[in-house]
């Protein structure tokens, strides 16, 4: 899974992406400062899988990871390659999903780029330097089926009709992925790769003094806005998760118990993550190793197996299943199986998040 960190200059990008992954990404207050995309692969926080750790104390501990990129800001005019604005926006086009940071705080020693905080207006800007590449990438596509379309294809006057369409969507200023469509049409936008059509999480960047808020009138805009486009939205302190990254495990507990917060901003936004791109996990465990792996939310067993080997999934014959509850409940796998709590799954059986999994397959 990759992540694209998006946002206009000095909304607090690289200092949430330094928090996310300890990468040391430049952060300055001055436009541009981020130009080549920084890249880091993050663990993905799992109680579950400590549990698993300490039950088996395995050789290797390998939690599934997240790929986030930190994308340059964009600013007014980026369609058209302002601020070198198309160098960032095929960025935008590599990932899956976008995390969209939005300047929520007043701070009169960070310069805004257009000199004032309004986070309904900055969500607009970068919407319609998305929106404009979109459009050209789908008047380019139609241009193309239109000197097809002499063949007589009904496939492709179909294509056509569905371009005009997502055309017509775009041009009214509404993000592609908010076009009504079914499945079938859905997958053949999907090979546009437009900018719009992936899913989006608003991330308000907050001041240190609202943290505990309910959330400061900048905070309930974007909330507002995320709202009306049915996006994700969710509120984080930068600054003060830069700061939490950098403590040992036991120090960052004790300093979000101080704070009054349960769960740090950086692991509710991979919670998010998941729950935006249909995500869940399954977990295998043993003496050599404990493992989390990622997989689509509705994946067979099968399809499960083939993401640890393709050939567990070419022979597969059966997934023996535990959830991870009912395994921490009875103490170990031994247990669950003397009472018959094991069960077997064959091909149809559709994988649920944590689900304790042995995979038996022939060579």
């Amino acid at each position: 899974m990759k992540l694209g960190v998006i946002g206009l200059p000095n909304v607090g990008k690289s200092t949430l992406f330094n928090a996310i992954t300890q990468a040391g990404a430049q952060a300055a207050n001055y436009p541009f400062c981020t130009i080549e995309p920084n890249v880091g692969i993050v663990a993905v926080p799992d109680k579950r899988l400590d549990a698993l750790y300490e039950m088996y104390h395995p050789e290797k501990y390998t939690p599934t990871t997240i790929e986030f990129v930190d994308i340059a800001g964009l600013v007014r005019g980026a369609s058209r390659g302002e601020g070198l604005g198309n160098k960032f926006l095929s960025h935008i086009r590599e990932v899956d999903a976008i995390v969209h940071v939005v300047r929520c705080f007043d701070d009169g020693n960070v310069v805004h780029v257009d000199g004032s905080v309004n986070p309904v207006r900055d969500v607009e800007t970068i919407g319609l330097e998305l929106i404009f590449a979109d459009m050209e990438t789908v008047e380019k596509r139609l241009e193309r089926v239109g000197k097809l379309q002499k063949s007589g294809d009904r496939k492709l006057a179909l294509e056509a009709e569905l371009l005009k369409r997502v055309y017509a969507h775009l041009e009214s200023g509404r993000p592609a992925r908010t076009l009504e469509c079914d499945e079938d049409e859905r997958a053949a936008i999907s090979p546009l790769f437009l900018l719009t059509n992936k899913p989006v999480i608003y991330v308000a960047n907050i001041s240190e003094d609202d943290i505990g808020n309910d959330g400061n009138e900048y905070v309930k805009q974007l909330l507002k806005t995320a709202q009306n486009e049915g996006a994700e939205a969710m509120t984080v302190c930068a600054k003060l998760e830069e700061e939490i990254s950098e403590l040992a495990p036991g120090e960052k507990q004790a300093f979000l118990k101080e704070m009054g917060i349960e769960t740090s901003g950086l692991d509710l936004l991979v919670q998010v993550c998941y729950r935006l791109l249909g995500l869940i996990s399954f977990l295998t465990a043993g003496p050599k190793e404990v493992r989390a792996w990622t997989i689509k939310r509705g994946w067979r067993a099968p399809q499960a197996a083939g993401r640890i080997h393709t050939d567990f999934e070419k022979g597969f014959i059966r997934a023996e299943i535990v959830p991870f509850d009912t395994l921490m409940e009875h103490g170990s796998m031994q247990a669950c199986k003397e009472r018959g709590l094991v069960r077997s799954e064959g091909k149809d059986y559709v994988m649920q998040d944590g689900d304790v999994t042995l995979f038996r397959f022939n060579v």
